[in-house]
C-alpha cells in the first residue's frame, strides 16, 4: 500500500481554493466584458439610428439590423424615440446599416460592425461593404461580388469611441454626399483612397 503523508484531503483543499479564486476572477472578467459590450452596442445603435434618420430625410432608404422595433421605443416615428431598457444589448454580435437604393448598383452598400475572437480576445471591426457587380460561375451560376474596406478594428475592451466616431463621421459625410450628387463613385473612391481593403467574397 502506498504511504500517505499528511491528510488525504489536503491536496484537494488547495485545488478547491485555487479553483474558487479562478472562478471568481473569470466571473468578474466576464461581467466587465458584458457590461462594456452592452454600453458599446447601445452607443452604436443610437449612432446608427441617427444616421438612418438623416438619410431618410433625403429619401434614401436604409435598413438597420437588428430591427429598430426590437431596440427602440417610438413616441413619434422616426424622430422621437429612446432606447428600450429591456433589450439585451450585450448579446448583439452584429449591427448594420444597409442601402436599399435601386439605382447605380447601391443595393447592399452598408456599414457593418461585428465582434470576433482572436486568441480568446474579443475584437470589434467596422467595415463598409459594397457590391462590385456580378460574375457567372460555371457550376454556381450568377453570383454577386462583394468587397469590404476596414474602417475600424480594435480589441473590444479598448475601443476608442472618439476615433470610431471620427471614422464614422468621415464615411457618413462622404456616403451622404454621394447620394446628394447621385454619384456612387464618390464613396467608392474615398474608401479605396483612405481605408485598407478587407475581404472580397461572393454570394
Amino acid at each position: 500500500m502506498a504511504k500517505t503523508e499528511g491528510k488525504s484531503g489536503d491536496w484537494f483543499a488547495e485545488l478547491d481554493e485555487e479553483l474558487e479564486r479562478k472562478t471568481l476572477d473569470i466571473m468578474k472578467e466576464v461581467t466587465e466584458q458584458t457590461s462594456q459590450r452592452a454600453e458599446l452596442n447601445r452607443t452604436l445603435l443610437e449612432d446608427f439610428w441617427k444616421i438612418w434618420i438623416r438619410f431618410n430625410k433625403i429619401n434614401v432608404h436604409l435598413t438597420i439590423e437588428p430591427e429598430y422595433s426590437s431596440f427602440a421605443h417610438f413616441e413619434e416615428f422616426p424622430n422621437v424615440w429612446k432606447l428600450k431598457d429591456d433589450f439585451d444589448y450585450a448579446s448583439l454580435n452584429h449591427i448594420s446599416l444597409t442601402d436599399r437604393t435601386q439605382d447605380q448598383g447601391r443595393v447592399g452598400d452598408s456599414i457593418k460592425v461585428w465582434y470576433y475572437a482572436v486568441d480568446s480576445k474579443v475584437h470589434l471591426r467596422m467595415v463598409f461593404e459594397y457590391c462590385e457587380g456580378e460574375h457567372y460561375y460555371k457550376y454556381a451560376g450568377w453570383k454577386r461580388i462583394f468587397s469590404q474596406y476596414v474602417l475600424y478594428d480594435s480589441p473590444a475592451d479598448s475601443v476608442n469611441l472618439q476615433k470610431l466616431h471620427d471614422v464614422l463621421a468621415d464615411i457618413v459625410k462622404t456616403w451622404y454626399e454621394s447620394h446628394l450628387r447621385r454619384e456612387r463613385d464618390i464613396i467608392l473612391k474615398h474608401l479605396k483612397d483612405k481605408y485598407p481593403k478587407g475581404e472580397t467574397f461572393t454570394q
